[in-house]
């Protein structure tokens, strides 16, 4: 099936409605796995509403405490209590690509893998990358199994602006995560 492709002349939140459409659709079409990244968790709670009584995996995937500042979770309570009573799944911890190398490098100035595979995919923009990292993230939790295809959905900042399909893979399987679709970005 070929689908068609969304892009946005500018990324952020004013794209997370037709984002969040995409991925109902694809839910209809039959995949049972979505992964979403959330910040403070209104993305992740308005994706749970949307698909709400669906049969499916739904994953929702926050910044690690203490992203922003020492000792702060940036998902809001009300907004977790409300994702895990329509059914989603949370996970909060640290961003593959943003791990003690970024220590690192900002202490000793050096250039270290995951640095470079972040800079890499946001060749493809923001979105994208985060996309490939909750992904992984989502496997190396159990969350969702490896090797199937999975909605994946995304943003630049706050909101949803990317929306892909990507075979799953754990992080210690790096290459065999595909990313096979990529249905909405932005642009800019």
């Amino acid at each position: 099936m070929i689908r068609q492709v969304e892009y946005f002349e500018k990324g952020g939140r004013e794209n997370s409605e037709k984002c969040l459409e995409i991925t109902a659709s694809l839910v209809d079409e039959g995949y049972k796995h979505v992964v979403v990244a959330t910040t403070v968790g209104d993305t992740g709670v308005a994706m749970a509403r949307r698909v709400q009584g669906k049969d499916l995996n739904l994953v929702i995937v926050t910044h690690s405490a203490g992203f922003k500042e020492a000792n702060h979770l940036e998902l809001l309570p009300e907004n977790r209590d409300e994702i895990l009573r329509l059914g989603g799944k949370i996970y909060t911890g640290t961003i593959l690509t943003h791990s003690i190398e970024t220590a690192f490098a900002q202490k000793f100035n050096g250039l270290y893998p995951t640095m470079i595979v972040a800079q890499s995919l946001r060749r493809f923009g923001e979105g994208p990358k985060v996309c490939c990292e909750i992904v992984m993230e989502a496997c190396d939790a159990g969350l969702i199994p490896e090797f199937e295809e999975v909605v994946a959905v995304a943003g630049t900042g706050r909101g949803a602006d990317t929306v892909c399909i990507i075979r799953s893979a754990a992080s210690k399987r790096f290459f065999d995560l595909k990313v096979l679709e990529i249905l909405a970005k932005p642009r800019k």
